[in-house]
């Protein structure tokens, strides 16, 4: 029986130097020409879920206690989880392989082939942010990662500052995978001023080791 390919709603033109096959995904570990920063990573092959439950504080999904206030968020062992309301939860797996499993828990919904999922790493990301959207990845009041829910490119997002810190700066954002095409346009075209390129995942992993 023939597998079923998975394709990423990310498109970029630059050349790949080096793939690898994974859960039937062609994932880019590293692009030609990625220069020193700012980079745009696409992660939309990693594992993301939605968990809702009328008593989240009951939940520990991957042995993650959830934070109690939306828009807060903790990183754990490779698993992002970020609290969006009274009932629900986003979970992230970042660590790079898919060695977290599927949970078969009740309230549990997939949604990783259902949307596009990136990193904005290394210097300047926010102020390419500062020219998409009103929020404020920068907020002195709020402790990394944190979560916003809002516009973007004019286009509903989740958004997670992971780092606040210079050139060491970065987020992930996701989307309806149906804004692929676009979104990743603009983002690009936004960054150019700024030398923004596409990077493969290996970047990503090196630079969330760090924090």
């Amino acid at each position: 029986m023939k597998e079923i390919q998975r394709v990423s709603p990310v498109v970029f033109k630059s050349t790949p130097v080096k793939i690898e096959k994974r859960d039937n995904w062609e994932v880019v570990m590293e692009y030609k020409g990625e220069g020193d920063g700012p980079y745009l990573v696409d992660l939309s092959h990693r594992p993301r879920f939605d968990l809702q439950d009328s008593n989240l504080a009951a939940q520990k999904p991957f042995g993650i206690v959830i934070p109690e206030t939306p828009g807060d968020c903790v990183l754990e062992n490779g698993i992002l989880a970020n609290r969006m309301n009274r009932t629900q939860v986003s979970l992230y797996n970042l660590n790079g392989q898919d060695n977290a499993g599927i949970p078969d828990e009740f309230g549990f919904t997939e949604v990783t082939e259902s949307t596009l999922c990136v990193a904005l790493i290394g210097k300047n990301v926010f102020s390419i942010c500062e020219k998409l959207t009103a929020l404020d990845f920068m907020d002195k009041q709020r402790k990394a990662p944190f979560l916003f829910q809002g516009p973007f490119s004019h286009v509903p997002c989740q958004i997670v500052t992971l780092n606040k810190a210079g050139d060491s700066s970065g987020l992930i954002l996701t989307c309806s995978r149906g804004y692929g095409r676009d979104m990743i346009h603009s983002i690009l075209h936004a960054g150019e001023e700024f030398g923004l390129k596409p990077a493969g995942e290996s970047r990503f992993t090196n630079w969330i080791k760090e924090l």
